[in-house]
């Protein structure tokens, strides 16, 4: 894959760089803040080779990339003529605002994901140490323990100043202004004055003593409050002094309110919340790793996951560990035990290599392709890797298991993070995880694709996805499942009755221009919609206005009723089957008030399209202008 021509592709189809005000990326994804998200062609990117899938969360417009994402990343990077980090904060939601809920994650992940490389390999070191004292490989006396126990440590200690330029960069604010005010509260003399027992005042007013080294929540809120005098200094200051005046009273004014106010307000509340979370696994753990360990998939699907960050790192820096690590690594075992589940009850070859793959990659803490490729797309295999998440964290938090190191994926890789008198349970709780989801999906079962088989109709493949809309009923597939060696001519008939249209007729050029794909449109006169081939429907809106299907041979095809018609959220829709059902030519998919979706002010030009056109070389006319259900619409030339 050329990540470089990837990179301009997903350049252009979010909008453009001047629709980015910002963009990072995290293990397996690129983060962006996007000017208005109603820009992005998200139907367009899910169907982009080498994208895994798109997702909105927390205002963010997600783009799953996999292990290839920092070269994807820095590609396009490259191909922008300004540095993202350059670009002011701004709300990702093309001027609407966005719920307070929804900006706190944003701000959090936003702020936690540039950083995670520096906690991740000093953890990840501070966990080979204690691996190497473990095993008596190293005294802890001597000069080399010392010096990578300061490697390891270096993060965490002046985790102030790292997270003081992350925040201002995630604000839009001066990112070295922002590392000042950490750098100011961690100077020795300032950790001397602050010494429990001292009397400290700035100026009469008193100074509550606080350890700043390694804490999250102090820093968050100065630098957030410094984004605000900034900018007001900067407004009423000229442009010949900015740069003296705008620092240099930013400064002042912020490091005293930090250390008088914010400082120990932020350490109380950090405290509180590590102390509630280890209150609730100290007297109720096997309920709540139940709980915790059973939803932890879903926190990460929704990445309200990045809201727990800031509380580990604090239970690891003020108690020397956490319970929250190991529920999240049994989540991830989970998924890849689901995934190994399917690839051993699947009869089909391609799902098996597929799953397996997936599955191994979970292992390591990359669930994305196997959560959302095989878990979810399947359904109950996803339901199996709860089930067995949550059985697994039930056992870890009855024996109170622990994470003694923040380092590593939450996987193979992150086992260091677990090492210390709690292991042995830990590792327990990682082979629950595994084998009860695996076998939870052998026995739940799943419909299962069959091989493909050289056949006069179309079979299941990737998802055919909705150019306008973002709620289709299914998740972003990872890689297509089955694909025919050699595609056949498709007879795709007439899904309704109607007038049939030429698709540049069509009020949207995600079709008209054939972007989508390659068909026709029909102007229906009746408010059904019936399957046009023999396959699968592998995917229906939840406002019931598009269906994807796959047809026995491996043509993918979308039906699309109206234009902007997702915005009825599904009334005037009654659909009749469901995502997965197998359907004959003929049968019944979906009704609809025609009549009434016209009132509202929607067209019902519904486009029939076969959205894999790389698969086949041209689309031929039946050569009808009216047209009735079942009739032969057009024939895919193979």
């Amino acid at each position: 894959m050329d990540k470089q021509q990837l990179s301009k592709d997903i350049l252009k189809l979010v909008g453009g760089e001047e629709n980015i005000d910002q963009v990072t990326h995290c293990m397996t994804r690129l983060r962006f803040n996007l000017n208005d998200n109603g820009k992005a062609d998200k139907a367009t990117l899910k169907n982009t080779p080498g994208v895994m899938g798109v997702m909105e969360n927390g205002g963010q417009f997600q783009v799953i990339i996999g292990n290839d994402v920092p070269v994807v990343y820095n590609a396009l990077v490259g191909n922008m003529s300004k540095s993202p980090d350059a670009k002011p904060a701004a709300a990702a939601t093309g001027g609407k605002k966005k719920n307070p809920l929804s900006a706190v994650f944003d701000f959090i992940s936003g702020v936690f994901t540039p950083i995670l490389p520096a906690i991740t390999g000093a953890g990840m070191i501070k966990g080979i140490v204690a691996l190497l004292l473990t095993f008596g490989w190293i005294d802890e006396t001597s000069s080399t323990y010392i010096i990578l126990s300061a490697i390891g440590d270096g993060a965490f200690y002046f985790l102030p100043i790292i997270l003081g330029i992350s925040t201002a960069r995630k604000l839009g604010s001066n990112m070295y202004i922002g590392a000042a005010i950490g750098a100011s509260v961690m100077h020795p003399t300032i950790t001397a004055l602050l010494a429990p027992g001292e009397n400290v005042s700035f100026i009469g007013l008193p100074v509550v003593a606080a350890t700043y080294a390694s804490s999250v929540i102090p820093i968050l809120i100065a630098v957030w409050l410094a984004s605000y005098v900034e900018k007001a200094i900067d407004k009423v200051t000229h442009a010949s002094l900015k740069l003296i005046v705008v620092p240099t009273v930013t400064l002042l004014i912020i490091v005293p309110v930090m250390m008088i106010a914010v400082g120990p307000l932020g350490v109380i509340i950090g405290n509180g919340l590590t102390d509630g979370i280890n209150w609730l696994f100290n007297n109720a753990g096997l309920f709540a790793g139940l709980l915790v360990g059973g939803a932890f998939s879903l926190l990460i699907i929704t990445g309200m996951h990045y809201a727990l960050v800031p509380i580990m790192i604090g239970s690891i820096a003020t108690l020397g560990y956490d319970y929250l690590i190991p529920l999240m690594m049994v989540a991830n075992f989970a998924q890849a035990g689901s995934a190994l589940g399917v690839s051993l009850k699947s009869k089909n070859k391609q799902i098996k290599s597929l799953s397996a793959s997936t599955g191994v990659t979970a292992l390591m803490g990359i669930t994305e392709p196997a959560m959302y490729g095989v878990n979810m797309r399947f359904k109950k295999p996803f339901v199996a890797a709860l089930i067995g998440a949550a059985i697994s964290g039930a056992f870890v938090s009855f024996f109170q298991t622990k994470a003694y190191v923040i380092g590593g994926l939450a996987g193979l890789s992150g086992i260091p993070m677990i090492i210390g008198p709690t292991f042995v349970y830990a590792l327990i709780g990682i082979v629950i995880a595994v084998v009860a989801s695996a076998i939870l999906t052998y026995i739940l079962g799943f419909e299962d694709v069959p091989e493909a088989v050289p056949a006069a109709a179309t079979t299941a493949s990737a998802e055919p996805v909705t150019p306008v809309a973002a709620d289709v009923n299914s998740s972003a597939s990872a890689v297509s499942a089955v694909e025919e060696e050699k595609a056949q001519d498709q007879e795709v008939f007439s899904p309704m009755t109607g007038e049939v249209k030429p698709l540049s007729d069509v009020p949207d050029p995600a079709f008209s221009e054939e972007i989508m794909g390659k068909g026709f449109a029909i102007q229906p006169t009746e408010g059904r919609v019936v399957s046009p081939i023999n396959g699968t429907v592998f995917s229906l809106s939840k406002s019931g206005h598009a269906i994807g299907l796959v047809s026995d041979n491996g043509a993918e095809m979308l039906i699309h009723i109206g234009i902007d018609t997702v915005k009825l959220k599904g009334q005037f829709f009654s659909p009749k089957v469901q995502s997965g059902a197998k359907v004959a030519v003929g049968d019944v998919l979906m009704e609809f008030d025609r009549e009434e979706i016209e009132k509202a002010g929607y067209t019902t030009i519904t486009p029939v399209i076969v959205t894999n056109m790389h698969q086949y070389e041209s689309i031929v006319s039946a050569g009808r202008t009216a047209i009735k259900e079942q009739e032969l619409l057009y024939t895919a030339k193979a």
